[in-house]
C-alpha cells in the first residue's frame, strides 16, 4: 500500500496540472460580517474581510447597495440580499447538490470534479482526487482554518522542490453539499496548493458512480 509521500507526489502533480484551469464556473461562499458606514464588509470564499463600497467588486461580488444591517449583492446577474450574522451563501456556478447521505458533482473545465466545502467549518475549493491517500491541502489553507498542523504527526514527501516535510493529522469533520463527515484524515504539505484534495480519506465513505460529467457519492452506513 502507497504511503502519504507517494501519494502527495501525485497529489502535487494534479495541483500543478490544474492550476491553470479557469474557476468562473465555482460556486461562491459569500458572507457579510459587519457594516462599516455605508460599506459592506465582506467575505468571499473564506478569505479576509474587506470593505466594498456601493458599485464596487470584489472577486466578482458587485455591492448594490447596503441599508441597516444588510447588502444587496450582484454575483453573475443574479441578485442576493446578505444580513449581518447569517450564514455564508453559496451562490452561483457549478458546485454539489447533496441530499441526506448522497452527493452529486459536476465536472468542470478538463472533467476534474470541482466544488466547494468546508473544513471544520471553513470554506474551501476541493478537486477530487482518488489517487491521493488522504485529503491534503497547503499550511497556507491549513493557517487561514487555524489547523494546529504542526502538532500532527511529521511525514517526508517528495516534491518538485525536493523532499519537504509534511504532517498527518485528522480533520474533525468535512462537509460537501448537505453531508459532513467527521474524523478524516488529511495530510498538509508546506507548500501553496491552488485547491484541496478531496482524497480517499473522505471518498472511501462513499459508493461512488460515475456517469458521463456526473459522479455521484453515496454515503455507506
Amino acid at each position: 500500500m502507497a504511503g502519504p509521500a507517494s501519494r502527495s507526489r501525485r497529489a502535487l502533480a494534479t495541483l500543478l496540472a490544474l492550476s491553470a484551469l479557469h474557476t468562473s464556473s465555482w460556486a461562491q461562499s459569500v458572507a457579510l460580517q459587519g457594516m462599516l458606514g455605508s460599506k459592506a464588509l465582506l467575505i468571499v470564499n473564506g478569505g479576509s474581510p474587506r470593505t466594498v463600497a456601493p458599485g464596487e467588486s470584489l472577486q466578482g461580488v458587485k455591492v448594490l447597495s447596503t441599508s441597516g444591517d444588510q447588502a444587496v449583492v450582484e454575483i453573475g446577474g443574479q441578485r442576493h440580499t446578505l444580513r449581518v450574522g447569517d450564514a455564508p451563501a453559496s451562490v452561483g456556478g457549478q458546485g454539489s447538490q447533496g441530499s441526506g447521505g448522497r452527493i452529486v458533482l459536476s465536472a468542470g473545465s478538463g472533467g476534474h470534479f470541482m466544488t466547494q466545502g468546508t473544513i471544520n467549518g471553513r470554506t474551501v475549493q476541493f478537486v477530487v482526487d482518488t489517487g491521493a491517500t488522504a485529503v491534503s491541502l497547503g499550511a497556507a489553507d491549513a493557517e487561514r482554518m487555524g489547523l494546529n498542523y504542526r502538532a500532527g504527526r511529521p511525514v517526508q514527501m517528495n516534491t518538485a522542490n525536493g523532499s519537504a516535510q509534511g504532517w498527518l493529522l485528522r480533520l474533525a469533520s468535512v462537509r460537501v453539499g448537505e453531508v459532513e463527515v467527521y474524523e478524516v484524515d488529511a495530510v498538509v504539505t508546506p507548500q501553496s496548493m491552488p485547491y484541496v484534495l478531496l482524497g480517499n480519506s473522505f471518498l472511501n465513505r462513499f459508493q461512488m458512480k460515475r456517469d458521463g460529467d456526473q459522479m455521484t457519492l453515496d454515503r455507506r452506513y
